[in-house]
């Protein structure tokens, strides 16, 4: 097995002394696959921590390409490549933040045709998506491949949160069996980012064996009052994509 180099050794010191983790830790990142679902809002955090956490490789997906627009929260982009490929303006940042790690970016939407293709069998997928009908794709592709689903989901100045990994938790539709209306949703950029940063940690932390993820419980952020709510939900005996399992 390969270890850590001297690089690595110097880069990853200071999280190397949280409790539980040290090399054998670090080296869990180095060898694990991270399927990011999206290069935007959430996105952007999410991959920026886990690239400079030290995460082996990191495929992400996103179709679309920088607007304007998109530039008070998509912090892995700038206006210098307005126009350009998501897909592209991620691989191009997260190589620059972390030249260690192995980058394999898809612009691509995904679909029922591609999706073992894109997402391949990463370790762990984060769902940073802004549409419910990708994210039951993930769900069921997840659930046929076991593998854990770090959902995240944000409006204006809430957002929530959870940890996936059916049969021992809900799937995606368990909690939400029907998506909500399609609607330009507000959205600050700190909404993604806190989100975004809480996602990034559930994967770390499952690839890693330190701390306990959010397994059957809902995180919800309501950044006006900032408060921190976590609700207990339960597989639904009836969920067409999950009760098939044991």
């Amino acid at each position: 097995m390969e270890g850590l180099s001297e690089y690595e050794q110097t880069r990853y010191n200071r999280q190397m002394l949280i409790a539980g983790w040290g090399e054998p830790g670090q080296l869990k990142l180095k060898q694990s696959s991270v399927f990011v679902a999206g290069a935007g809002g959430l996105g952007s955090p999410v991959a920026i921590y886990l690239a400079v956490a030290g995460i082996g490789e990191i495929r992400i997906c996103d179709a679309d390409t920088v607007e304007l627009s998109n530039l008070n929260r998509q912090i892995l982009h700038t206006d210098a490549r307005i126009g350009a490929s998501k897909a592209a303006s991620a691989a191009k940042t997260l190589g620059e933040l972390n030249p260690t790690i192995k980058l394999v970016t898809f612009a691509d939407y995904l679909n029922n045709d591609n999706v073992e293709r894109i997402v391949g069998k990463p370790d762990i997928v984060v769902d940073c998506l802004d549409n419910y009908e990708t994210r039951y794709l993930l769900n069921a592709y997840c659930i046929a491949h076991n593998i854990p689903f770090v959902h995240g989901a944000v409006s204006g100045l809430v957002g929530q949160v959870t940890f996936l990994y059916p049969p021992e938790t809900p799937c995606l539709r368990c909690i939400f069996p029907a998506a909500p209306p399609k609607e330009v949703f507000p959205v600050v950029g700190v909404t993604p980012g806190l989100i975004g940063c809480i996602q990034a940690m559930e994967a770390v932390k499952f690839l890693t064996g330190v701390g306990v993820t959010l397994k059957k419980r809902l995180g919800i952020l309501d950044g006006e009052d900032m408060t921190f709510i976590s609700v207990d939900v339960e597989r639904q005996p009836s969920c067409p994509a999950c009760a098939h399992l044991a």
